[in-house]
């Protein structure tokens, strides 16, 4: 392990807004923080978004500062990469914001039924391979997981350079009659883009400036509805997202 990642952890460790759970014992028992987030963490009623896959934690801080009376938790097992979004917040005296270091399929170790009143997904790994479709943030599985902790009637939010992923996402939303509120293959073609949305990560420039288009649907997530996994053609999908060339090395 590298130096810095070493200086990172130790780092980390000292911020009081960095939740570093053992992950082994996350796949057993549930972390005290459960329920607790707003008492503990923030000591306020402001309601809580997560944003799921923060890397860095630029688009974490960057809502912290827009939004000053919400509360924001930032979500990744890449302790060297949240560092970052670590730093920030504590130069910046950022009250509303937190960091919680876990694998994601452990998530509902930390978030009481409705204690989340919003999810953020930006630029997850898509995951294209069909032997790892269960690893997409917005599979079926991890659907229902979010279910446990949101607020029924909550908003989630994915947005990704990733045209795959965006349409399979609609797929599953579609096949489990889930709201979708707005989706757009292409949000910077819109001149109004909403300010939330208009927040540019170092990474969402690397994609841009690549060409990728930037996609993005916001859709409904009630506790009420079952969500089951749909039948699709993946390489028909993967074929009608990808150009030619790429086409054959990602099957």
């Amino acid at each position: 392990m590298g130096k810095n990642k070493l200086q990172r952890f130790a780092e980390n460790a000292t911020y009081e807004h960095v939740v570093q759970p053992d992950i082994i014992e996350a796949r057993f028992q549930d972390n005290p923080i459960k329920g607790n987030w707003r008492k503990q963490m923030f000591k306020n009623s402001n309601p809580i978004v997560v944003e799921l896959g923060c890397g860095k934690g630029e688009y974490t801080v960057e809502l912290a500062r827009k939004n000053p009376n919400i509360n924001y938790i930032g979500v990744d097992i890449k302790g060297a990469r949240l560092w970052r979004g670590a730093k920030t917040s504590a130069e910046e005296n950022l009250k509303n914001v937190a960091f919680l270091r876990t694998r994601i399929e452990f998530i509902t170790r930390y978030f009481a039924p409705d204690e989340v009143d919003e999810i953020w997904i930006t630029f997850p790994d898509p995951q294209i391979k069909p032997r790892r479709a269960k690893n997409r943030l917005t599979h079926s599985a991890f659907l229902s997981r979010y279910q446990q902790f949101l607020k029924s009637g909550s908003v989630v939010h994915l947005k990704t350079d990733n045209l795959f992923l965006h349409r399979y996402t609609k797929i599953v939303l579609e096949h489990n009659k889930i709201k979708i509120v707005e989706s757009n293959e292409d949000i910077y073609s819109d001149k109004n883009i909403k300010h939330d949305l208009a927040i540019k990560t170092t990474y969402e420039q690397i994609f841009m400036n690549q060409g990728f288009p930037i996609t993005y649907i916001k859709f409904i997530l009630d506790k009420s509805t079952k969500i089951t996994e749909p039948e699709y053609d993946h390489h028909e999908l993967l074929r009608n997202c990808l150009p030619n060339s790429t086409y054959d090395s990602e099957r």
